[in-house]
This record gives structure tokens, sequence and C-alpha cells, in this order.
């Protein structure tokens, strides 16, 4: 199947999504790339702009894409399964038990955390056992911006995540190649391509100090226009003079 983007899916996913690979040097020759897909938007957009990447990069890379059970009942993986082999991949799913271990085991209150760590360590070692030496994430423009706000109001920092990062203990790589693409843009791709979505059935979604930092972003975006595009252009141009660093 070959796949194909509009004029403006080209200018508004496509193409920042080849210019920070590029910027970034995120993919070379023989790459093996784990997809992490939960069954959301994001994801599953990583996947399609990876695949049509492949199919035009004057290099060769594998996609390998993957997929976690959490453990919860009654969560039908059947439509991301056909979606991803309708883009000519095969899905690895690993079972895991995550749920019992923060709501059983554990009963933790503050429950994302956790969870976030045992995916991540889980999906890590399952791509690595599949011979991957890199894993993509699905992270846009708009978790970019909200991360920085969360680091500021509640972990008193200033930061957010890198466009790579190297796992030196497990020896992979992480990329991330959606981070100059703004979220609406992703939802608009989803609906009009009718990729479908898995509804996430933990207890705490919708439910967490991230979502209160999508608020705060809608709303600054209402008065500032720009304050993605800006943000992003401030997280590639930081001095550190500019900061009112202590010499201990």
């Amino acid at each position: 199947m070959v796949l194909k983007v509009s004029n403006s899916e080209n200018k508004r996913l496509y193409k920042p999504f080849r210019k920070t690979i590029m910027e970034y040097n995120m993919l070379e020759e023989g790459d093996r790339v784990a997809v992490g897909l939960s069954g959301g938007k994001d994801s599953s957009t990583l996947l399609y702009l990876l695949t049509l990447l492949k199919q035009q990069a004057p290099f060769h890379f594998d996609i390998v894409p993957i997929t976690l059970t959490l453990g919860f009942d009654g969560m039908d993986l059947s439509p991301l399964q056909n979606y991803v082999e309708s883009l000519g991949h095969e899905l690895h799913i690993k079972e895991t038990k995550i749920s019992q271990i923060v709501f059983d085991i554990r009963q933790e209150k503050n429950p994302c955390s956790l969870c976030a760590n045992l995916r991540r360590g889980i999906l890590y070692d399952y791509a690595k056992s599949l011979g991957c030496n890199k894993v993509a994430y699905g992270h846009h423009l708009d978790d970019g911006i909200e991360t920085f706000f969360m680091n500021l109001l509640f972990g008193g920092k200033l930061g957010v995540f890198r466009p790579v990062s190297y796992m030196s203990r497990l020896d992979i790589t992480l990329i991330r190649p959606m981070i100059a693409i703004e979220e609406k843009f992703i939802i608009q791709f989803v609906n009009s391509r009718e990729i479908p979505i898995i509804h996430n059935p933990c207890p705490a979604d919708k439910n967490t100090k991230r979502e209160e930092m999508k608020v705060l972003v809608k709303a600054l975006s209402e008065k500032y226009p720009n304050v993605r595009q800006n943000f992003l252009h401030a997280v590639k141009n930081v001095r550190e003079e500019d900061f009112w660093k202590v010499d201990k």
C-alpha cells in the first residue's frame, strides 16, 4: 500500500515531521525502530508518518509496532491490529499486569507516574528483545508545552523532554519525531482518515495534572494564538546566560 498525504497534511504534519528527523539525526541506515502504540491518535499518526517516510527515504530502516496490554478487562485490540496490518506491519502484543500492580497491589492515589514508569520499562525491554535499537514516541508540540508548565508549576524547574535521548543502561535511543506538530492537526488527520481510536479504560484517564495543563494551554492560545510556535522557537534557542544560575 502506497501512502499519501494531502497538501495541507504535508504542510502541517509530514513536513515538520521530516524536518525534525533531519535536524536531530533521528534515523539512520539499518535502524530498527519500535513504535509504542496505545491505540490513541498520537501513536497511530506516528506509525502512519513513519511508514510514509520509510516508503520515500533513500535509506532503509525497519518499523516494529508494539502495544502493551495493561490488564484492563474488555479492551479490544482488533481495530488497532487491523490498522497496523493495513499499513503493512505486524503488531507485536506484550501482555502485562500493570493495572493490577498500580490499582490493586500498590493502590496508588496518584497512579500515573508509576504506570508510566512500568510501561516504559516493559516497552524498552520488549523492544530490545525484538532487536530494536530505537523507540519512537508520539509526543507532539502540545505535549511539550504542557510538560514545560507541569515542570514549572509542580516541580519548580524549567525543562521539557528531549527530541533524542540515549538510554545507556539498555543501549537504546528514544526519538520524538512529532514534537513540532500541533495536536489539533493530528486530531484533524485522524478524523479525516477515520483511523480507529481505542478508548483508554484507565479510571485515572482525563483526571490528571496534564489535563489541567491542557486547559491552561488552551486558554493561553485563545488570547495568544502563537503561543505554541513561540514555545517551539524558544525551546530551540535557550541561552544559559538568561537564567539565574547560582555557582555552587
